[in-house]
C-alpha cells in the first residue's frame, strides 16, 4: 500500500491531548473485557499479533490531526460529519467496483449537504477496516446445531460449518491486507481526480421520477453542477484540480487484539496513535466505563466516536464522557445517538442537557440505522416465510427529523449523521421514493449482518437532510 509518511508537515493541529499515567497499549489486558474471539491457539494468535505489530500502519498521525481539527470546527457548527458505509465489509468485496460505488456515493452526499447545509462536510467512510461485528448471542442455532455467531471477515467466515465459524487469528492479518488495498484504492481515485461528479449527467437520478419532490431533487443536482462548472470557469480549471478532497476512515474498535497491535508512536509526537484508523469508536455493547474497550479508547490520541442509546443511563454516559475526554480537548469526543424513531423523545433530551452542564462540547452525531432494525415475515416474494431484517426509510427519517428538533430545543446542536449504506443496487431496506415494500426483500439482499439504505436511498436521504438543514437556515 502507499501511504504518506510519517513525518512533520506544515500544519495548524490541535493540542496533543494529555497522557494518561501508566496507560499502555495494552492496558485493557486487565480490566473486564467483551465480545473478544474465543481463539483455541494461543501460539497462533502471538504469531498474528506479531505480523501485525511488523507491518506498516494504515494511516498517519497527521490525517488522524487534521481530522480531530475538522470535528473540533463540526462541533462549533463550521463543519457536518457524515460517516457512512458497510455494516460488516467483507474480504470478498475488496473489489474495485463496490469500493468505488461506495466513495461516489458518499461523495455525491457530501455534495447535496454542504449545498444545502451551507456548511463544509467532513467525509468519513465505515471501512477499510470494518471486519468484526459485536453480536446479541455468542452462537447461533440452525436445524438444531450451534455453532459460534459469525462476527465479521476479521473473526470468523459467515458460511455455517465448524471449520468457516472456529475463530481465527490469521484473518486479522488478512484484514490489515484488504484494508490497506481498500485504502490505496480510495487514494489512488481521490488523487486521480475521482470528483468529477459535479457533473449531473454522472448521478443516477432514476429513483426521482418516483418521487413526488422529484422535480426538487433534480432542480438541486443541477443547482449544484451549475455552482460547481462557475467556480471552474472563474478559477480556469477542473474542480478536481484546485484542492485536495479530504476523506478519512472508521470502524469499530472491536477486537482488541489488533487495534492495539496497530497502536503506536511516532517520531517527534507524544502519546499513542491507532494508526489503524482516522476514526475509530466504541459500540453500545462495549460502552461500560470499567471495561477493556474504554480503557483501551482512553488513552489514543485519535478523534474517536462513542454509540449512546437505549439502555443507557445518564449516569453511565457521564462516566464515559469522564473517562474518555477528562480534559474536555477540542474535536476528541463524538457522541452518536442511536434510540429509534420511537425511543428519541425520552431518552436523547436528558443526554443533550447532562452534557451540556459539565460544559463540554461533544460532537453529536445521529445514527438512525441500529435503533430502527425490525424483523418482517413477507408472505409473497424471494424470501417469502423466512424472518428478514429490515429497516423503514421513514422510520430512519423520521428519527433524523426528530433529532434536530431536539437539539434546537436543548439548545444543543446536530453536526453530523451516521448511515449503514452502500452504492450498489441492494434492496435490504423498505420505503423510499421506489416505495420498496417487504415483499420486494430479497431482490439483491447481500448483507451478512445489517440492512443498509442503497444507492438510490442513501442520495434521497441526504436531498431530504439537506433540505431540512436549508430549511432551518431560512
Amino acid at each position: 500500500m502507499s501511504t504518506p509518511p510519517d513525518h512533520p508537515k506544515p500544519s495548524n493541529p490541535t493540542p496533543p491531548l494529555e497522557a494518561s499515567d501508566g496507560w499502555s497499549p495494552g492496558i485493557w489486558r486487565s480490566a473486564s473485557t467483551t465480545q473478544q474471539p474465543e481463539y483455541s491457539d494461543p501460539t497462533a494468535v502471538a504469531a498474528a499479533v506479531a505480523s501485525l505489530r511488523s507491518l506498516p500502519p494504515l494511516v498517519t498521525s497527521w490525517e488522524i490531526d487534521r481530522l480531530r481539527t475538522q470535528v473540533a470546527e463540526a462541533a462549533e457548527g463550521q463543519r457536518f460529519l457524515l460517516q457512512g458505509g458497510d455494516c460488516a465489509e467483507r474480504f470478498d468485496e475488496c473489489a474495485s467496483e463496490p469500493i468505488a460505488a461506495r466513495l461516489k456515493i458518499l461523495l455525491q452526499m457530501s455534495l447535496v449537504l454542504a449545498h444545502g447545509g451551507r456548511r463544509r462536510v467532513i467525509r468519513v467512510g465505515r471501512f477499510a477496516g470494518q471486519y468484526a461485528k459485536p453480536r446479541s448471542s455468542s452462537t447461533e442455532i440452525r436445524d438444531g446445531v450451534e455453532l459460534p455467531a459469525y462476527r465479521g471477515d476479521n473473526v470468523n467466515a459467515s458460511a455455517f460449518g465448524a471449520a468457516e465459524r472456529a475463530p481465527d487469528p490469521r484473518r486479522l492479518v488478512e484484514g490489515h491486507s484488504r484494508s490497506a488495498l481498500t485504502l490505496n484504492f480510495i487514494r489512488s481515485l481521490i488523487d486521480g481526480g475521482f470528483a468529477d461528479l459535479h457533473h449531473p449527467e454522472y448521478w443516477d437520478l432514476d429513483f426521482a421520477s418516483h418521487s413526488p419532490r422529484g422535480g426538487e431533487y433534480q432542480a438541486m443536482v443541477e443547482a449544484i453542477g451549475e455552482a460547481l462548472r462557475f467556480m471552474e470557469s472563474l478559477a480556469g480549471k477542473q474542480l478536481g484540480e484546485m484542492s485536495q478532497v479530504d476523506f478519512f476512515t472508521s470502524h469499530e474498535g472491536l477486537v482488541l487484539e489488533y487495534e492495539e497491535a496497530l497502536t503506536r508512536q511516532v517520531p517527534h509526537r507524544p502519546g499513542w496513535w491507532n494508526l489503524s484508523t482516522h476514526f475509530p469508536w466504541i459500540g453500545l455493547r462495549t460502552a461500560d466505563p470499567d471495561g477493556g474497550h474504554v480503557a483501551y479508547f482512553s488513552g489514543i490520541q485519535n478523534p474517536i466516536g462513542v454509540k449512546v442509546g437505549t439502555g443507557m443511563s445518564v449516569e453511565h454516559l457521564l462516566a464515559l464522557v469522564e473517562r474518555l475526554d477528562p480534559h474536555r480537548s477540542p474535536g476528541r469526543l463524538t457522541l452518536i445517538h442511536r434510540f429509534g424513531r420511537d425511543g428519541i423523545a425520552d431518552g436523547l433530551p436528558a443526554m443533550l442537557r447532562a452534557v451540556a452542564e459539565t460544559g463540554r462540547k461533544p460532537l453529536w452525531v445521529c445514527d438512525p440505522m441500529h435503533g430502527n432494525t425490525r424483523s418482517v415475515v413477507p408472505e409473497s416474494g424471494p424470501m417469502a416465510g423466512e424472518n428478514v431484517k429490515t429497516r423503514s426509510f421513514d422510520d430512519i427519517l423520521e428519527e433524523l427529523e426528530l433529532a434536530f428538533e431536539i437539539h434546537v430545543e436543548c439548545g444543543s446542536r446536530l453536526g453530523g449523521v451516521h448511515f449503514e449504506l452502500t452504492g450498489e443496487n441492494v434492496i435490504e431496506c423498505t420505503g423510499g421514493a421506489r416505495g420498496v415494500a417487504d415483499t420486494d426483500l430479497g431482490h439483491g439482499y447481500r448483507s451478512q449482518v445489517d440492512p443498509r439504505l442503497n444507492y438510490e436511498q442513501a442520495l434521497e436521504m441526504a436531498m431530504r437532510i439537506a433540505r431540512r438543514m436549508r430549511d432551518a437556515q431560512a
